[in-house]
């Protein structure tokens, strides 16, 4: 078979330009495709010249990208959906929402494709916001710390007041115009931690704003996180796991006085108090140091209204028993009297009762004397007398006339016969009288 030529003719294709109109045909035709409500999350969101490009995007659980698309809401569209979503949500659309949105593929044979944005549902991303805060508040609940900072003590009057919030923020100024000029003259000590309170930086600077309070804790009697009203979009920061998290573990009661009464975040369910406003705040540690002021001055009334009312019983006591005196001198005096005049009868009775007891036991004593003389005198002969046997009984002259008989050698008495030596002149001393002898041999030498 013959090999093509590399100078042959080629296969003939189509121009790109067909081709692509052949995918729009096929994308801008399909009904599947038209007018879908899709739900994904917001990225890269920006508006040029009134039209609003962004990136759709779906996450899976463990936050990996499973799908992308570009996306645009035109200018003769967005205007009207970004008021109506922000009416509903207090935001505006921006990057890292969950939406659901009214989409339709195009496909432009010159520009490509994209997705078209048509309508928005702001229902549907105040749901996701509110169903994210619900999840946080279950998760700090599970883990047991949602209500740990709401069970620390309080100082009696807080007045070492560790403040977070922006330097220049008007919220902040409120606060501490109202702190410093409460009508009670109150003493308040307090140091700002600044932090940024909207966009972005909230968390790490308010984190890093209660680490370096921490750092300082036995300063300060409770810590207060103020900002002032704004957009609710503004206060979503607040809405965190780790800031949450922080605060419900923090050594110290934390007062939260975020944007206005209607607004609520995470931070409201953990702090030890939340107020309404910046102002509040002021207010609540205010109304603690009158409280305190109003039973001090109550506590000062009582003592005093007390201390009158003692001197007073005091001095009627005192006059009633003024005038007591002499009469009650004279009742004792007469009563003591009468009390003599009966001790001076009875004295002679007394005492010759007493004399005669006195005797009687002298004769008892005179008695068991004389007894115990003689018992211990018949006690120490009978002693004298088995000593005196005793005596006899180991008395020398009774051995000798039991037939022993006493050998000397001059004045020495011997008692072994190795102690005798051929020619000695021993006297012997019998019961009756003595004997002389001359030792001839030793016995037993």
């Amino acid at each position: 078979m013959q090999q093509p030529s590399l100078f042959s003719p080629q296969q003939q294709g189509i121009k790109l330009s067909e081709f692509n109109d052949r995918i729009a045909t096929v994308i801008n035709g399909s009904r599947a495709l038209q007018r879908q409500w899709v739900v994904a999350e917001t990225s890269d969101v920006r508006v040029v010249r009134g039209h609003c490009y962004m990136e759709l995007v779906e996450k899976d659980d463990r936050g990996n990208m499973v799908a992308k698309v570009s996306a645009v809401a035109w200018s003769s569209v967005f205007a009207a959906l970004n008021n109506k979503f922000s009416q509903v949500t207090g935001s505006p659309i921006k990057t890292g929402m969950k939406v659901l949105v009214q989409a339709t593929a195009n496909y432009h044979p010159q520009y490509g494709f994209k997705v078209v944005i048509n309508d928005i549902d702001p229902k549907y991303t105040v749901g996701d916001m509110e169903r994210q805060r619900q999840e946080i508040i279950d998760r700090l609940t599970r883990e047991g710390v949602i209500d740990m900072n709401k069970q620390l003590p309080w100082t009696l009057v807080p007045q070492r007041i560790a403040i977070i919030s922006a330097a220049g923020a008007a919220g902040y100024g409120d606060f501490m115009n109202q702190l410093q000029n409460n009508p009670y003259g109150l003493q308040f000590y307090t140091c700002l931690f600044p932090a940024s309170m909207q966009g972005n930086q909230t968390v790490p600077t308010v984190l890093a704003a209660l680490d370096r309070i921490n750092q300082h804790i036995d300063l300060f009697d409770c810590v207060v996180i103020i900002r002032g009203g704004g957009a609710t979009s503004e206060l979503n920061s607040f809405d965190n796991y780790d800031l949450a998290f922080t605060i419900a573990n923090f050594p110290l009661p934390v007062i939260v006085g975020i944007g206005h009464e209607r607004d609520v975040t995470v931070l409201d369910y953990v702090a030890a108090m939340r107020v309404k406003t910046p102002t509040a705040a002021a207010e609540w540690l205010i109304q603690q140091g009158s409280n305190e002021l109003t039973r001090i001055n109550d506590m000062q009334e009582a003592v005093v209204s007390t201390v009158r009312d003692t001197v007073g019983r005091a001095s009627e006591h005192l006059a009633y028993f003024t005038s007591m005196i002499p009469a009650t001198a004279h009742r004792i005096i007469d009563t003591n009297r009468v009390k003599l005049d009966s001790y001076a009868k009875n004295i002679p009775l007394v005492a010759g009762n007493l004399i005669l007891s006195q005797r009687n036991r002298l004769e008892r004593a005179v008695e068991r004397l004389g007894d115990a003389v003689a018992s211990a005198l018949q006690r120490e002969q009978q002693r004298l007398q088995a000593l005196d046997d005793k005596v006899t009984l180991l008395s020398p002259l009774n051995t000798l006339r039991r037939g022993y008989a006493l050998v000397r050698v001059g004045d020495k008495c011997v008692t072994a016969a190795s102690q005798l030596q051929q020619g000695d002149r021993v006297t012997m001393q019998f019961a009756d009288s003595a004997a002389t002898a001359t030792i001839d041999q030793p016995i037993n030498q």
